[in-house]
């Protein structure tokens, strides 16, 4: 293995490379059904990054990886989780996948919303749902001229 590419779509370069060195791994006993070799082989795989201390994560892109990711964090360190697969290779380059995809998806600026004025239409329909309902109101009232 060779690291992890992040692609970026705003970035010219097309993304950066975080290398090996960076990357902790950790192998466990894969969980659910397989019998007798999920008790034997450790083929469940997490992935840690630290994303406090990598130099190859662009500073300006920092910032917005770690609120993007801040649910997942856990003292500024990403970990995923891969145990799909029945081989431990799968399941390395499984962890290294998702790992790109959360910190690809974490780079990009997020959508400021646009107000939009409510169409003519929905504003006529509101009035004469409020106009029914106060209708039936007034009509569960008692008469005023007792």
């Amino acid at each position: 293995m060779d690291g992890v590419w992040v692609p970026l779509r705003d970035d010219p370069r097309g993304g950066f490379q975080i290398p090996e060195s960076r990357l902790s791994e950790r192998f466990t006993h894969s969980s659910g059904p397989g019998g007798q070799g999920v008790n034997t082989s450790s083929s469940r795989v997490e992935l840690s990054l630290d994303l406090t201390c990598c130099p190859e994560i662009p500073e300006n892109l920092r910032a917005r990886m770690m609120t993007g990711l801040q649910h997942r964090l856990v003292d500024g360190v990403l970990t995923v989780a891969a145990s799909q697969y029945r081989e431990q290779l799968a399941n390395r380059r499984a962890a290294r996948a998702r790992i790109s995809e959360l910190l690809s998806r974490a780079a990009r600026p997020s959508r400021t919303r646009r107000r939009t004025r409510p169409t003519r239409g929905s504003v006529r329909r509101r009035g004469e749902a409020k106009a029914r309902r106060s209708k039936l109101k007034a009509s569960r009232r008692p008469p005023t001229d007792w």
